[in-house]
């Protein structure tokens, strides 16, 4: 934006001023962390020679104040290395917002500077930038000119704002200035999505809009349940939300007590580096699969979620369908409870049990064990075992031998029906008389559906550890996890939740696919909504809403191209036109181009048609771990989440997608796009799309 365009000259001027006090004060203050920790540093190596050199003269008490020396220095150090990543990544854009602010009875408006981090300038006692996350900033996003007020640690504090402005600043530079008395600058948005994706996923910090805000800093769900409409931006959201309770609970909670349960290992490397952007250390994630191995410590084998999706699209096996229909329905979930107790009920036969000479009667076998009804079976067994030495002891005046002590735990243990959990697995089809439902695959793996139902099984019958070390965890792709997997995190991971996602980007038709399922297994959640998509131009919006309309989706206006949609001959004609398109994208000024396949056996035939001509094209598998700018060809399920400056999908004919799967499975891929979309098909266009070519 032009100075000429600015509200008043004179105050971009002073705006300039006070950015130059601000970049000279940051890189005085770097000089001096950074000769700080050149000191440090001498200081560390110093003690160290020191205690290398005179170890075999020095006393134990000496010893440990050296030791202890360097280990004080050492943590001091990387404070300092910490303040000075902070201050780096100021220099570059020291702040994005200001506020004037007045307190309720003060005629004083202080300015407010809002940015990634705070800044305390010693020289004057005063903050010169407020943290986006601190408490006074929230009305940076809440509040229009006018009254306003925060939640401060000591109460709330009410005022009126005189004064908005946001800044782009580039490198110390002041690119523009908007003066808005509006919460949302759609200027500055607008802007910010007009830009090529040029990075993974973004922080949102100088845009974060009203109805997001709520989401970031709620502090008081034990389960808050965001679901938002493709593009919404709810996994930047739960992102910047965990950044902010690291901020407010930076004492109590680090990145190693949070979570993030992701959908597969691109994604997770796409998201990457948004906390870190925000200051915050990389989060551990881990994938279902992943959790599934560490719970049942490699007991069992089992199809990955990868290869049971790829079944699903790829054969018509009703039966299978029809296995995972089931074990992802809420039935499922009902039937498990109720078979556990009838195995409590039915399951145990206690008799009389001799141990050498001394009788331990079978209704004292009977009673303990009923007695210990709320732990898991397999958790009984060593405290009845206990109870019959002690009922020994007691009554025949004896200790049991360690041969006595083994035979009396093998005894008990052979009064259940059934201690083997590959087996209780296999009666419980029995007992429900569908037996059917319970098939392995090929490779006498478990099928990814049975994986959970076998883990909860495991966790009532024979007890867990939860991961007690997780004080947050994040679950993204909410849709697509089914009752049963929600009530084994609910067991694993007795910590507060934020569960995200949306039901209308489900690769299967089954499962906990709704905020309103997921509450039946979780009672206590909370439900928060985004219903703005932001992603998309309208036009492609207004596309993919003709594939799956969505009554509560409010689209950007933010215009582009309208998406085309493309008859070709045959299939190779289509490749030929996918090979046209990867010929002119460097020439398009966009970054990043999505060409999604319905399934990754078509990814994978279209790759090797079109990577002879020499284009740098990636393409995305089960195998893939990071994903990359450029161009990319990727099954559809792997997009999930993902973005595109510019998104072809190829072999949209009617054959190909079809069922109301299939519909799911374009408007996802369709909802990759920021903008420019088109759709090509030979022979006849699918059904879904059949009206937008009338």
């Amino acid at each position: 934006m032009s100075e000429k365009n600015q509200p008043e000259n004179y105050s971009l001027q002073e705006e300039k001023q006070f950015l130059a006090r601000v970049m000279e004060t940051l890189n005085r203050t770097l000089i001096q962390f950074t000769e700080r920790i050149q000191g440090i540093s001498k200081d560390l190596h110093e003690a160290k020679e020191y205690m290398y050199e005179h170890k075999a003269s020095m006393d134990r008490m000496e010893k440990y104040a050296t030791i202890q020396s360097i280990f004080h220095g050492s943590i001091v150090g990387e404070g300092v290395v910490e303040h000075r990543k902070n201050i780096e990544k100021l220099l570059v854009s020291p702040y994005f917002g200001r506020i004037d602010f007045s307190e309720m009875g003060s005629k004083q408006s202080i300015p407010l500077y809002i940015g990634i981090h705070s800044f305390f300038d010693k020289s004057v006692q005063t903050n010169l930038i407020h943290d986006w996350r601190a408490p006074v900033s929230s009305m940076f996003y809440d509040f229009e000119l006018g009254q306003a007020y925060f939640d401060a640690p000591e109460g709330r504090v009410e005022g009126s704002i005189s004064l908005k402005r946001q800044y782009k600043i580039r490198n110390g530079r002041l690119e523009y200035m908007i003066e808005n008395p509006s919460t949302v600058y759609d200027e500055v948005l607008q802007q910010v999505l007009s830009e090529s994706s040029d990075r993974k996923m973004k922080n949102i910090v100088a845009t974060i809009q009203r109805d997001q805000n709520p989401i970031v800093r709620n502090e008081t769900s034990r389960v808050l349940i965001i679901q938002g409409v493709a593009g919404s931006g709810k996994t930047s959201i739960a992102l910047h939300r965990i950044a902010f309770l690291l901020y407010r609970y930076k004492d109590t909670i680090s990145a190693d007590n949070i979570l993030i349960i992701s959908p597969n290992k691109v994604y997770a490397d796409y998201i990457a580096n948004v906390l870190p952007e925000l200051g915050e250390e990389r989060i551990p994630e881990m994938g279902m699969e992943e959790l599934a191995a560490k719970v049942l410590q490699h007991r069992f084998q089992f199809q990955t979620y990868y290869e049971q999706v790829n079944h699903l699209l790829e054969k018509n096996d009703k039966a299978f369908t029809e296995r995972i229909d089931f074990k992802s329905s809420a039935e499922l979930l009902t039937r498990l409870d109720q078979f556990l107790v009838h195995i409590n009920n039915e399951y145990f036969s206690p008799a009389d049990l001799w141990v050498g000479r001394s009788l331990v009667p079978e209704w004292f076998i009977r009673e303990k064990f009923e007695s210990l009804h709320r732990l898991p079976v397999m958790k009984r067994f060593g405290i009845l075992a206990q109870a019959i030495e002690d009922n020994i002891l007691f009554y025949y005046k004896r200790e049991v031998s360690a041969e006595e002590r083994k035979f009396i735990l093998k005894g008990v243990m052979g009064m259940f029906r059934v201690t083997n959990l590959r087996l209780l697995y296999r009666e419980f089809y029995n007992w429900l008389g569908k037996p059917g439902m319970l098939k392995m695959t090929a490779r006498s793996k478990y099928e990814f559906a049975d994986v959970f139902p076998l883990i909860y099984l495991m966790i009532r019958f024979e007890g867990h550890q939860p991961f007690e070390q997780v004080k947050h965890l994040l679950v993204d792709e909410m849709q697509d996890y089914s009752p049963v997997q929600y009530a084994v995190l609910s067991r694993l991971f007795p910590c507060n939740k934020t569960i995200l996602g949306d039901s209308n980007q489900k690769v299967s038709l089954a499962g906990s696919s709704t905020a309103e399922k997921i509450r039946e297994v979780m009672q206590d959640a909370e439900v928060m909504k985004l219903r703005r998509s932001y992603r998309s131009t309208w036009e492609i919006t207004r596309f993919a809403q003709q594939i799956l309309p969505d009554s509560q989706l409010i689209a950007m206006e933010r215009h582009g191209e309208k998406p085309v949609v493309k008859k070709w001959a045959d299939k190779q004609q289509e490749v030929l036109s996918v090979a046209e398109h990867i010929k002119n994208f460097k020439a398009s000024g966009y970054q990043s181009f999505g060409i999604i396949c319905k399934t990754q056996k078509q990814a994978d035939w279209l790759f090797e048609q079109i990577n002879g001509d020499g284009e740098m094209v990636s393409k995305l598998s089960d195998q893939s771990t990071t994903f990359s700018n450029g161009i990319i060809i990727t099954p559809v399920h792997l997009s999930k989440g993902l973005e595109f400056d510019q998104v072809v999908v190829p072999f949209v004919s009617d054959d190909n997608y079809k069922t109301e799967l299939d519909k799911h499975l374009l408007y996802i891929s369709c909802t990759r796009a920021m903008h420019r979309l088109e759709l090509s098909y030979s022979k006849l266009p699918s059904r879904f799309i059949a009206d937008f070519l009338k």
